[in-house]
């Protein structure tokens, strides 16, 4: 973490970063102005001046002293001397730090992000993890909520993790971009030292402000780390997205589901979540398709099909390109696994069947053979009596599976039938049964839907 947060411009702001460093370990070890000028011999207003930024030129010799009272070790010593070494500097401006731009409209979700926001917002949580299966959503929402956050004041800083899948556009400047992956760097256990870089601490000090870790792989990230962080930075908060959650105390556990998709009975709903999202990508792909009761009842069934997943959906849309709505049906019916397959961008398939194939071996034995078995028995929805019956394992035990499964996202809820139910997700469906060498289990259209 060789970050330069601090660029030569003029001495009034080099003093003030140097105050900032200052008041940043005095404040970590819990000292007064007063006991830190009995420690150091250096006078209450001198240390006063010097942490306000008033303090020009401060001497080499007045610096060492307060360093060795602060007992820093050797890195945040260099810190020090490198900021008056460097004769004038200015804080980046953090005020600027805005998150990437987004390449697609929210559709729905604006429940969520509301939510999100007020809590990072208010300081109600400081650290709130979005989980959920790969494709669902959750950098989508991240972004969200982060722009609304930005708009609010907090400044943010964002830092995909390397290979993630970045549906978003960085700004070229950003001037956070390396203090966030230092943040990054540091929950990793980057670096010989458990202590915060002076660095960002200067930056931050106790200004409210938002870090998000998009696509993070949350067993590597250091929870004692992440105390000391929030601690040395009483002003941030943190919003992770993630595959599985962290587990860790004080962690906010935010589970986003697919978009809703009601099973089409009678008249379709164009404004159902999921079928919105399908009719913004058909607009995108095939505008000369008119979305009539007919192709509204296709679309519903799809959306239906495919448990309201949005990349999924992505994919399936893409699929118009080549094929009208009736054939499309008829492909999710028989077997759905290939249009995991973006034909405009075959990345997403592959990244796709990548993510859920790591979430179905990350799973315990008995989760995976209880998901097998749900699959071969053909049903599209099942109780957790069923849990009970197909394990023969105490109410309990089946219950926390149930959560554990949907935790991961390879299951959603359902009210289909009136009563709460669950449903094994189609993209999970058609892996597993491809891993088994078994065709893809198809649902039967619903009643008075027959395929156009």
């Amino acid at each position: 973490m060789a970050t330069t947060i601090l660029s030569p411009e003029g001495a009034t702001a080099a003093t003030a970063a140097l105050g900032s460093l200052i008041r940043g370990h005095r404040l970590r070890i819990g000292l007064t102005q007063r006991e830190l000028a009995d420690l150091s011999t250096i006078s209450v207003r001198a240390i006063r001046d010097l942490e306000k930024g008033k303090a020009q030129r401060p001497r080499t010799d007045t610096v060492r002293l307060i360093a060795d009272a602060l007992r820093l070790g050797p890195r945040a010593r260099t810190a020090l001397e490198d900021a008056v070494r460097r004769g004038g500097a200015r804080h980046l401006p953090l005020e600027r730090s805005a998150p990437p731009v987004p390449l697609h409209p929210l559709i729905e979700r604006r429940a969520e992000a509301a939510v999100i926001t007020e809590e990072l917002r208010s300081g109600a949580e400081r650290l709130i993890t979005v989980v959920g299966l790969s494709g669902v959503g959750k950098t989508r929402l991240a972004l969200e909520a982060a722009a609304r956050l930005h708009d609010a004041g907090l400044p943010v800083l964002w830092h995909t993790a390397p290979g993630a899948v970045a549906d978003c556009l960085p700004a070229d400047d950003d001037p956070a971009a390396a203090p966030a992956a230092d943040c990054a760097g540091f929950l990793h256990g980057d670096g010989p030292s458990d202590t915060v870089p002076p660095a960002l601490t200067a930056l931050l000090g106790d200004r409210a402000a938002l870090l998000v870790l998009d696509g993070a792989d949350t067993g590597r990230l250091d929870f004692q780390r992440l105390g000391r962080l929030l601690r040395e930075l009483p002003g941030l908060r943190l919003l992770v997205t993630a595959d599985t959650p962290w587990n860790v105390p004080g962690e906010r556990l935010f589970l986003l589901a697919p978009l809703e998709a009601p099973a089409p009975t009678g008249t379709a709903r164009p404004d159902a979540p999921a079928t919105r999202f399908f009719l913004d990508r058909l607009r995108r792909v095939r505008p000369d398709i008119v979305p009539d009761d007919r192709a509204l009842t296709d679309i519903a069934w799809l959306c239906h099909r495919l448990d309201g997943h949005p990349l999924a959906l992505a994919a399936a849309a893409s699929w118009l390109t080549v094929c009208d709505l009736p054939t499309l049906r008829g492909i999710v019916e028989s077997d759905p696994a290939p249009l995991l397959d973006h034909l405009a961008d075959g990345r997403s398939g592959s990244h796709l069947r990548e993510s859920v194939g790591r979430t179905l071996a990350g799973l315990p034995a008995g989760h995976r053979s209880l998901i097998t078995e749900l699959c071969a028995a053909g049903r599209d929805e099942f109780l957790l009596e069923d849990v009970v019956r197909l394990t023969g394992l105490p109410l309990p035990h089946c219950g926390r599976t149930v959560r554990d499964l949907l935790v991961g996202g390879v299951i959603r809820s359902s009210t289909d039938g009136g009563r709460s139910a669950f449903r094994v997700l189609c993209v999970v469906r058609a892996l597993a049964s491809a891993t088994a060498g078994a065709p893809a289990a198809g649902a039967p259209a619903p009643a008075g839907t027959a395929a156009a």
